[in-house]
């Protein structure tokens, strides 16, 4: 017996990183899966975003584990296409019960050197991507009585990060719109929640451009993003977080087992939040 049995699970982002590894994790527990992933580029994101063979490695994935996927290409900068993923998913796998709002991108510069551009399409994927995932999917939930929506936000939805003003905003935003999402929808039995990833082991935290970003200079490696990962939680041995350790908690939040927790952000960060940090720009 899975704890997902029966249930169908819509996911945004599903073509690598968290959003694989929670497609993979929910199927192994019983629910079969819709899901998505922007096939292309977007022009201000400065590392490589997941392909069209990335969406079909994963759903063939799915499909070693028995499970039915529906795989569907779709910008959630655009209503129209996250309408026509649940349409479909509703037709072809017979309802949605569980939705992961997981796609987003992320950014670093200075915020008085971030262009119009930049500010608008992370917000437009990252924070409006979420409210429209949400919006998408909720008359089908409001009218069988029950669902469960789980956010990807970050710790940067929590606290600052220096270099990321455009990023963090639309964290902190997401946080929010979780919030009033989980009280409007709550009448209907509908919960949301929100689940804050810390440093976790992704294609974006592998690329080129991050390593260099965290090396301060080109020739960046992995050993300079683990180093600087070391620091970033309280647990022993901590370094870079799998991609499992934010499925665990998604599944959690979808299944049973959370059937009364609605409304919460909960940081998944080797215990990154209870540190009292350090100072990122010190002065004399």
């Amino acid at each position: 017996m899975g704890l997902l049995d029966g249930r169908v699970a819509l996911i945004t982002g599903g073509g690598r990183g968290i959003g694989r590894a929670t497609a993979l994790m929910l199927a192994r527990e019983g629910a079969d899966i819709v899901l998505t992933d922007l096939d292309g580029a977007v022009e201000t994101t400065p590392y490589p975003l997941a392909t069209r063979d990335d969406l079909e490695q994963t759903a063939q994935e799915i499909r070693g584990l028995g499970r039915r996927v529906v795989a569907r290409h779709a910008d959630v900068r655009r209503q129209d296409e996250l309408d026509a993923a649940v349409v479909a998913g509703i037709a072809e796998l017979g309802g949605i019960d569980v939705v992961f709002a997981n796609a987003g991108v992320w950014g670093v510069r200075p915020f008085w050197e971030i262009s119009e551009t930049e500010w608008a399409e992370l917000q437009d994927i990252t924070l409006a991507g979420v409210w429209r995932t949400a919006k998408a999917v909720a008359p089908h939930m409001i009218e069988r009585g029950s669902g469960s929506i789980v956010i990807t936000a970050s710790i940067n939805g929590l606290e600052p990060s220096a270099g990321s003003a455009h990023y963090v905003a639309a964290k902190h935003g997401v946080v929010g719109l979780m919030r009033n999402i989980a009280l409007e929808l709550a009448p209907h039995g509908i919960r949301c929640n929100a689940v804050c990833p810390g440093t976790i082991d992704t294609d974006i935290t592998n690329s080129q451009v991050v390593r260099d970003l965290i090396a301060g200079g080109a020739g960046g490696t992995r050993a300079h993003v683990e180093t600087v990962s070391a620091h970033m939680a309280a647990l022993k041995g901590r370094n870079l977080l799998s991609p499992n350790a934010i499925a665990g908690a998604v599944l959690w939040l979808a299944s049973d087992l959370a059937s009364e927790v609605t409304g919460l952000a909960i940081p998944v960060d080797g215990g990154h939040m209870l540190l009292p940090g350090f100072n990122p720009l010190p002065a004399a």
